[in-house]
């Protein structure tokens, strides 16, 4: 390190660890965040495990993340530092940018995702962001998060249901007869009428046709 950077970087630097196994891409990260005065790099990774052990030994404020990684993949990372409570913030960069991969990595913890298309100096500013505990997101990716979103909204309305009922509703859309039911599954009539029963409390129905329509709706059955 130069005497520049010996004077000029100030005590409180954010520590950053940078995890990639593309040596290249790595080092512009890596040099990037060199040159950038209020940043202090403590380390780098070109695989998973190895970026793990890192981030416990070394405790960077902020770890940058290749999601597809080698040996542990950036996701598992994430997971991991969650379950140990690791204070370390995380910013995953990745080639990979659709919307419900987005989302599950910022579920999973992650305090930033940018596609690796973006510039370094916008890494560098998205790891101060997130030092600060602030959220960075590339406006590219906000569309297909919202997306997402609202279909994993969609699809937590969906009623859970049992094996028994969801087998009694694909012969119920084939026009079966309660007895008829009963039969194919080897069930007594009063069994079939409670399953039914509590298919059309789960659906908000009252009736064969209506559960059918229901269901058809909601996408249980096509």
């Amino acid at each position: 390190m130069s005497e520049w950077y010996k004077v000029k970087m100030p005590a409180d630097a954010i520590t950053v660890l940078v995890a990639d196994d593309h040596p290249l891409f790595r080092d512009g990260i890596v040099r990037a965040i060199r040159e950038r005065p209020t940043l202090k790099l403590l380390g780098e990774a070109a695989d998973g495990r190895d970026a793990l052990a890192r981030i416990v030994e070394l405790a960077p404020d902020v770890a940058v993340l290749d999601l597809k990684l080698p040996g542990l993949d950036g996701l598992q990372i994430l997971k991991a530092l969650s379950r140990d409570g690791a204070a370390c913030r995380t910013l995953m960069l990745s080639a990979f940018t659709d919307g419900p991969l987005v989302h599950e990595v910022l579920s999973a913890g992650a305090a930033g995702y940018l596609p690796k298309s973006v510039e370094r100096t916008q890494v560098c500013d998205a790891i101060e962001t997130i030092a600060r505990g602030g959220t960075a997101l590339d406006p590219s990716l906000q569309d297909g998060l919202v997306a997402a979103i609202h279909s994993q909204r969609v699809n937590s309305e969906l009623p859970w249901l049992t094996q028994r009922e969801s087998e009694i509703l694909v012969l119920i859309a084939d026009g079966l007869t309660a007895p008829r039911i009963g039969e194919r599954l080897h069930l007594a009539p009063g069994t079939v009428k409670t399953h039914l029963s509590h298919l059309y409390e789960k659906l908000g129905v009252s009736d064969r046709a209506a559960c059918v329509a229901e269901a058809m709706r909601r996408g249980l059955i096509e």
